[in-house]
Order: structure tokens, then C-alpha cells, then sequence
């Protein structure tokens, strides 16, 4: 029986017009599933389903999620994470295994000549009546700019403007969206900010998840609910590790009357 899947163009590029057309034709995909990104159950013979690949160097890994979480896609994962998880998760080969889930931690890389750690916090912060699921993006060290020594200081604010990110001076206000940009939420967990990859390619890690981050179910259901996430980003030494949503927010809102914040809002998993 047919199955209600939609096929990216770019799963479609990565599998092939024949496993395309079995997936899409019902021989090769599942009826029911669980969604990659919220983990409740799903049936691709009653509702609209996306195909996910998950891509390594040598292993892709095929999921499938709700339609309305997440659209159909390729997203790039580092290989050893992806046979990690799998193996992990399932004690199966990357072959015949479910997706892997999400990864991450205090700890991430982002890719510039020198790798610089990243402190990523999720929290749900209150604008207006409403509360919004958020990252805060923190470095532990000051960020230098590519090609140079890092003596000029701290470039970690003007190298996220260039792309994308605005200042903003108050948290009472959504920043706007951020074109080209996602977080990507897998099999309930935290997976990774993407970034679009450059000369046209699909989108790439900007931060990559080392560890299981997991979020509340208050996060996710919020997420899942408005399919955005505000992303925070501040200079090493502004926010801090905050035990509670509340100091978090304090810290925001004092780091963006201070000058030393930027935002941006992104599509859950996006892309």
C-alpha cells in the first residue's frame, strides 16, 4: 500500500530515484514509526510522513518523523557519532538501525580554523503571554577570527552578526528570523544548530552534540508546538551556568543592557 512519505529532492539525490520510488510506493518503508523528533508514535498509512537521512562520511542512516515536526531532509552528522549512537542505542549495524538520538553537551566545536568550545543552556523564556523554547550560546574562552592570532580580542559577537545574528537590547522582543538556519531536534534530544553550507551545498553543523542533552518536556512541548527556537549568543563571561530559568533570564536580559547579546530565531529542525 502507498505510504503518505514525502521525499526531499536532496534524500532523493543521496538514495536514489529507485529506493525513492520503492520508499514512496510502500515496499520499503514502515507503516508505523516513532517520530525522530518528538518520539511519539506515527503511521505513514494515515498521515503525512517525512523521510530524514542522516548522513556520515560512510554510513546514512534513513528515519522517518511526523510531517508536521519536521520536514523531509539530509542532515550531515560526524560518522563516529552516528555509528556511536546507533551502536548505543540500538546494539544494531548503521545499516538497519533506527536514526541516531541527538547528542550534546557542555562542550561543542565550531568549525573555524581553531576549535573553540561552546556552553549551549536550553531554557524557555517568557516574551509577552508566552513562553518561548531558547538556546544560550556561551563560549568558555574568547573567540579569535579566523586567520588571526586572538590577540585583537573578542570577536565571537562581531563573527555572529556577519552572519546572520542581531544585538539586542532587551529580551522583551523576538528577534527575527534567521534564514538558511535550524536546530535540529532528534528522537526527543538536542542534536545540533545548522548553518547553510557554503557554494550552494545543504545545510552543515555549526554546533555538533558530543553528549545527550536533554531537554524538558516543557521545551519540547513548546518547540514542537511553535516549530521555532530563539538562539542567544553572548561573549565568554556574560551568562554563566545558571541552575534556573529564572537566573537565566536574569542574565539575559543584564547581558543585552549591556551590549553583549545577540539573537536569532530558527526553525525546529529546518531547512
Amino acid at each position: 500500500m502507498p505510504r503518505m512519505l514525502d521525499v526531499s529532492e536532496d534524500v532523493r539525490a543521496e538514495i536514489g530515484d529507485e529506493e525513492a520510488d520503492r520508499l514512496l510506493a510502500g515496499e520499503n518503508a514502515p507503516g508505523s514509526y516513532d517520530c525522530t523528533s518528538c518520539r511519539t508514535p506515527g503511521d505513514s498509512e494515515q498521515e503525512r510522513t517525512s523521510t530524514v537521512l542522516f548522513v556520515g562520511e560512510e554510513t546514512a542512516v534513513l528515519a522517518f518523523a511526523h510531517a508536521s515536526c519536521i520536514p523531509s531532509q539530509v542532515v550531515q552528522v560526524a560518522e563516529e557519532q552516528l555509528k556511536g549512537a546507533v551502536r548505543s542505542i540500538t546494539g544494531e549495524s548503521p545499516a538497519a538501525a533506527p536514526p541516531p538520538a541527538a547528542h550534546a553537551g557542555p562542550s561543542a566545536s565550531v568549525p573555524a580554523p581553531e576549535q573553540a568550545v561552546l556552553g549551549v543552556t536550553s531554557g524557555l523564556v517568557l516574551i509577552g503571554d508566552e513562553l518561548h523554547p531558547a538556546l544560550v550560546v556561551e563560549p568558555t574562552a574568547p573567540i579569535a577570527r579566523p586567520g588571526t592570532t586572538g590577540d585583537g580580542g573578542d570577536d565571537f559577537l562581531p563573527l555572529l552578526i556577519e552572519q546572520g545574528f542581531l544585538p539586542v537590547s532587551t529580551v522583551d522582543q523576538l528577534p527575527p528570523s534567521l534564514n538558511g538556519w535550524s536546530v535540529l531536534l532528534a528522537m526527543g534530544q538536542l542534536h545540533a544548530v545548522l548553518q547553510p553550507g557554503t557554494g550552494g551545498a545543504g545545510q552543515v553543523a555549526w554546533w555538533q552534540a558530543h553528549q545527550p542533552l536533554q531537554v524538558t518536556d516543557g521545551w519540547r512541548t513548546a518547540a514542537n508546538r511553535s516549530h521555532r527556537v530563539l538562539v542567544f549568543a553572548a561573549p565568554v563571561g556574560s551568562i554563566g551556568q545558571q541552575p534556573r530559568e529564572d537566573l537565566l533570564r536574569d542574565a539575559l536580559d543584564k547581558a543585552a543592557a549591556n551590549g553583549r547579546l545577540v539573537a536569532a530565531m530558527m526553525p525546529l529542525a529546518g531547512t
